[in-house]
């Protein structure tokens, strides 16, 4: 615990005198050096979590919260098990799906595509898909109309508009006299949507559930169910629920073990920007280290006299970690007070800059999020001011622990 005279000195010393103008200098530097960095940490890891919260959303919009399926064939009496499922408390609605590959043709143009069949009045209440929709009405999509919801880059490709016609080519073929033939059909396109998510855009088609059945021949069955949850978060603990009480031929997934891959590369490139970014901190934490032993040497004399007038090599070592730790605490909360006004205010601040010198930093044309946005997160502001006032609080060890070793004898012999 220091005594109000080890502050005291401290807080004196860190003040610039007449001969000591270059090492304020220094110790000034050490302390901008530190301002930003906690500013640029604070404020990318708030835009890294900001992207990291859309591509979520856009994600969950059309993936399930928890998926329901079965290992093999199709799964029968489907209604039934909504309805056991639905007595969960996390479940907030249900709705049966059945998904299948195949090939749309149109012309010359050929590509693979992957079919949904659903049943409008339930996918409303799973995902929010329906509301992004670029052209043409859902309504269309009813039973034995066949007709087809495309993604806009998928509708692109092809070349196709509302009203058009394609060609689904399924997988499983008929055995004719003839020999294998593919199933054909010709569907109508009633719609296109939009996501943003080029994965979703360019491969996604939506039919109703009763033409997928019968293109696929599924009879009653459907390929699963899918299921939205109250909170997103209590995803696996309500499949691991599940999994508990539904037999052995069913099976459980939920968005984190899907798209587990994805959020993992997200969660080790946050990591790793938070280590780089650190290093900013640490480059001026070693500029305190100079600043001090700098101090030291000039203050040599003095710290002399102070060790002849009885100060222990304790209180002595005190009075420089207060110096160190006033530039690492002014630095810290100087950048992170920085950092939060720049992340609560990035959205609004960076068209700001864009508008005013004329440039696009993500052009909507090229990136899947053409915009800056922005998620602060208290838990980091703590653990980066944290991390930056006890790498400042170590720079400050050696140099102090040098000034404590001053032998006053040496120090005044030619003063």
């Amino acid at each position: 615990m220091f005594r109000p005279l080890e502050l005291f000195i401290g807080l004196r010393y860190t003040r610039s005198r007449r001969r000591s103008h270059f090492i304020s200098f220094i110790a000034l530097t050490s302390m901008l050096g530190i301002t930003v960095g906690v500013w640029a940490l604070i404020t990318v890891l708030s835009v890294m979590n900001g992207f990291e919260r859309e591509l979520r959303n856009r994600i969950l919009t059309v993936a399930s919260h928890v998926t329901i399926s079965v290992r093999q064939g199709w799964l029968q009496d489907w209604p039934e098990l909504a309805q056991v499922v639905s007595t969960e408390p996390q479940v907030t609605s249900a709705a049966p799906f059945i998904i299948g590959q195949g090939l749309l043709t149109r012309g010359a143009t050929v590509t693979g595509v992957l079919v949904r069949g659903v049943l409008l009045e339930h996918e409303a209440k799973v995902s929010s898909i329906m509301q992004h929709l670029q052209s043409g009405n859902w309504e269309s999509l009813a039973s034995d109309r066949w007709g087809m919801v495309l993604g806009s880059a998928l509708a692109l490709k092809l070349g196709v508009t509302v009203g058009d016609k394609v060609t689904l080519i399924a997988p499983k073929g008929r055995i004719t006299p003839a020999g294998l033939l593919p199933r054909l059909k010709r569907f109508t396109v009633t719609g296109i949507f939009g996501m943003n998510m080029y994965e979703y855009d360019s491969t996604l088609a939506l039919i109703h559930m009763d033409d997928a059945a019968a293109l696929l021949e599924a009879g009653s069955g459907v390929s699963g169910i899918r299921l939205r949850l109250e909170d997103i978060y209590h995803a696996p603990l309500v499949s691991a629920k599940l999994r508990q009480f539904l037999s052995g031929d069913l099976r459980v997934s939920d968005w984190t073990r899907e798209h587990r891959n994805f959020f993992r590369a997200l969660k080790i490139e946050r990591r790793v920007m938070f280590i780089i970014l650190l290093l900013i901190v640490a480059v001026a934490a070693f500029n305190i280290v100079s600043t001090l032993i700098m101090v030291v040497a000039d203050k040599r004399s003095e710290v002399a006299i102070l060790r002849t007038l009885g100060l222990p090599p304790l209180s002595v070592t005190a009075i420089f970690v207060v110096q160190g730790m006033i530039i690492g605490l002014v630095g810290t909360v100087l950048g992170s007070a920085l950092g939060v006004l720049t992340a609560v205010n990035i959205e609004t601040l960076v068209p700001w800059i864009e508008s005013l010198f004329g440039i696009e930093f993500f052009p909507a044309s090229v990136y899947v999020i053409n915009d800056f946005p922005g998620e602060l997160r208290w838990l980091d502001v703590i653990h980066i001011a944290t991390a930056s006032f006890g790498i400042s609080l170590v720079a400050t060890l050696y140099p102090a622990w040098r000034a404590a070793q001053t032998q006053p004898v040496e120090a005044l012999r030619y003063e």
